[in-house]
């Protein structure tokens, strides 16, 4: 039997955690191996890359989709578990759940708009057709996998503790270059009232930028009295930098209120956050890198 793709995959997948049993990741790619009854060969084909069984390939991306669409969750690393939804899901859809079924699910809506908004326009017009061209493709692919990941980071983000969050955003702004010529610490184990850390610019601590950082679920808003109350934080510190780091999101009014007063104050809600954690890897890692090639025209034509 051929290798299933990664839509064939999700049912099976649903129905194999249907026990409500928690398991590894791993055990579930051997799983589905037996299930689809893979050959020796079949089960030690590698991507082309080499860096990756195929099988294990096709199950990861069909949990990642299963993941975003809410019907499995990641209670810790590497182990996944069937949610209410994901047993609804297996009535609901007694024989095949792929990418058209998922989208009966907001959550992986929201997903996908994630995914489309980091694919190029004219990528995502051709990369669903057979005009694709290898090059297409990939950006597709690295959308899809960027959306994926910061949707993940995110949540993992929030089930931090409010301690462990602002030690998030702190090494977060360090490998952004922030303190690199001075320092930069977490503030409010010792009661620094309003602000949550502190980047000095220069070694003699001068020029200072002050941070907030607030863990608060996604549905949550952040209005303009919390900006109102972090530019009277910076006055009283004879501050006029500031950054508000969040995992929800920020008002129009709180927007507004951040340009008006005279402190110039950047904000970076929950969308914004995730996206940078994933560009300057924080809390993720590399799997898998492509090269692309071209012919070289030149060198032939010096020959």
């Amino acid at each position: 039997m051929t290798i299933p793709d990664f839509q064939t995959l999700m049912r099976p997948i649903l129905a194999h955690l249907a026990d409500g049993q928690t398991r590894r990741s791993r055990h579930v790619k051997d799983a589905m191996a037996d299930e689809f009854g893979l050959t020796e060969d079949e089960r030690a084909e590698m991507l082309p890359s080499g860096r990756q069984r195929t099988i294990d390939n096709r199950v990861g991306w069909a949990l990642t989709y299963l993941a975003q669409a809410g019907l499995i969750s990641r209670p810790s690393r590497g182990q996944v578990v069937i949610t209410d939804q994901g047993r609804a899901a297996l009535t609901s859809y007694p024989t095949r759940i792929d990418m058209k079924a998922l989208e009966a699910y907001p959550a992986y809506l929201e997903f996908r708009d994630r995914t489309r908004k980091k694919t190029p326009a004219a990528v995502e017009s051709v990369a669903t057709t057979v005009e694709a061209t290898p090059s297409d493709l990939i950006e597709q692919a690295i959308s899809t996998n960027r959306a994926a990941v910061e949707g993940e980071v995110l949540k993992s983000a929030l089930a931090l503790s409010p301690t462990g969050f602002e030690d998030l955003v702190i090494r977060l702004l360090e490998r952004m270059g922030y303190g690199k010529a001075g320092s930069i610490r977490r503030t409010s184990a010792s009661g620094d009232a309003g602000v949550d850390g502190i980047i000095s610019q220069d070694p003699l601590g001068l020029d200072r930028i002050y941070v907030q950082a607030k863990r608060y679920a996604e549905d949550r808003t952040i209005d303009r009295p919390r900006i109102h109350e972090f530019a009277g934080a910076l006055l009283g510190k004879q501050g006029d930098r500031g950054v508000f780091i969040t995992t929800s999101s920020f008002s129009t009014g709180a927007r507004a209120e951040a340009e008006r007063i005279n402190a110039r104050i950047e904000l970076i809600d929950g969308a914004r956050l995730a996206g940078l954690l994933v560009r300057y890897e924080v809390g993720v890692q590399t799997e898998q890198t492509a090269t692309l090639y071209r012919l070289d025209e030149d060198f032939f034509e010096s020959l």
